[in-house]
């Protein structure tokens, strides 16, 4: 029963590297401009979510994101030469807040509180991408989020135990991506079509 899991994750693990190939290829390209403050929190959240799935007992579905934190921290490093410069005050409202529930979890003895607080800590930091990409969706990869979004639903299906600990990151993550995938398609066809809001 354990193969067909580690193979789920190296399946998981390839699609990391496939979808962040085309979105830092793109950012080298100037095509895409990655947000700062965005790829700090995720370079920062990620990174506690692998050690909360490995401390719940995630095994071989945690591969997939011990990898996401490596690539998450190379990107930020080009965020800083790459990025997007432009921040608005909501930009670091929200930064704000992610900080503030990344320092909750450092005071949250409890698992279960600090899963739910590195996820909210996460969503909070991906605010300023969504807002960027409403305004400009051709600034980001879009098959880099659809890629990741099934490489997260993969990654559910590698979990060796399914608690709290190891189902929420993947499953929030699986939703959040999906949702800004379908952003960014119906963006597009609307500045196609001069239909802007």
């Amino acid at each position: 029963m354990g193969d067909y899991k580690t193979i789920i994750s190296i399946i998981a693990v390839l699609l990391v590297l496939i979808g962040y190939f085309s979105y830092i290829r793109d950012i080298f390209k100037t095509k895409t401009t990655p947000h700062l403050f965005t790829w700090f929190i995720w370079s920062l959240a990620v990174s506690v979510s692998a050690a909360l799935q490995i401390l719940g007992g995630a095994g071989v579905g945690a591969w997939t994101t011990i990898v996401t934190a490596l690539v998450c921290c190379f990107i930020l490093f080009l965020s800083f030469k790459y990025g997007d410069k432009n921040y608005s005050k909501s930009d670091i409202l929200f930064l704000a807040l992610a900080l503030i529930s990344l320092a909750l979890w450092v005071f949250v003895k409890q698992p279960v509180w600090s899963v739910v607080l590195i996820v909210a800590t996460d969503i909070l930091g991906f605010v300023p991408t969504v807002r960027k990409s409403w305004d400009k969706p051709y600034s980001e990869t879009l098959s880099t989020y659809q890629i990741t979004g099934l490489r997260h639903a993969l990654s559910i299906v590698a979990l060796e135990k399914l608690n709290i600990l190891t189902l929420l990151y993947p499953v929030a993550w699986t939703l959040a991506n999906i949702l800004f995938s379908i952003m960014l398609i119906i963006r597009r066809k609307m500045i196609k079509s001069g239909d802007l809001l």
